[in-house]
């Protein structure tokens, strides 16, 4: 089968040896058990050896794979090696990134997409932890009046600037203000800076069973989103 975009003349800036070295390679004869019975999403990457530019995005690859440990895991196929495979999935250029979630592909795109298109690519699909909200979700829960938004940062970031309506409680005093942070009404969202540290004070909450949720990468997801922001 001819693909589009696939031949040898590559580019003359040769890609690393190393490019992939920790993205496994699928075949036929493993494509059920790596693919259709993954309990997790898999990006599949069509690549050939002759091809350059498909060789270099793989680094792209496992720098997104790094980025979500034990969320997502990668597979390539190489075009030459698996060609009945390559014509069934109706693959004509490599690269090819193909999402399977679930034994289903839910997206392909063609090209060589960088790690940041690669990621808005499956950031939809990957699994979310328990009370994990994103800027968007949150903005629409706190217009609704269902949620309370709490700043765990210091008390002089949280005067600075601040979600609308947030409240201020120190992310070290969280769990010793349970009661307080009960009587707030609605439920309570933690939001830090980066999003990681008030997402483990979260987690431990649930796991205490006492409602919680928290931001995904906090202050800054909330900004790059371009959301209003309440300044004392």
């Amino acid at each position: 089968m001819a693909l589009i975009g696939f031949g040898g003349n590559g580019s003359t800036n040769a890609p690393s040896a190393n490019a992939g070295a920790d993205i496994p390679e699928v075949t036929e004869r493993d494509f059920e058990a790596a693919v259709l019975r993954n309990e997790l999403p898999v990006l599949l990457v069509f690549t050939s050896a002759r091809s350059a530019s498909s060789q270099k995005i793989l680094g792209e690859v496992s720098s997104l794979l790094a980025d979500h440990k034990g969320k997502l895991v990668a597979a390539k196929i190489d075009v030459d090696k698996s060609r009945a495979l390559v014509q069934q999935l109706r693959v004509q250029q490599v690269p090819t990134f193909m999402l399977w979630v679930e034994g289903q592909p839910v997206d392909a795109q063609v090209g060589p997409l960088g790690k940041k298109q690669l990621n808005t690519m499956v950031e939809p699909h990957l699994p979310r932890s328990e009370g994990a909200l994103k800027a968007h979700e949150l903005r629409q829960l706190i217009t609704a009046g269902r949620v309370v938004a709490v700043d765990t940062r210091d008390k002089a970031s949280y005067d600075r600037a601040h979600l609308p309506g947030a409240k201020h409680m120190a992310l070290e005093e969280i769990e010793g203000r349970i009661a307080e942070l009960m009587m707030l009404g609605s439920l309570p969202v933690l939001y830090c800076r980066s999003g990681d540290k008030s997402k483990e004070v979260a987690l431990r909450l649930v796991e205490q069973e006492i409602p919680s949720a928290f931001l995904e990468g906090g202050l800054l997801a909330w900004e790059g989103e371009g959301f209003p922001i309440e300044r004392s």
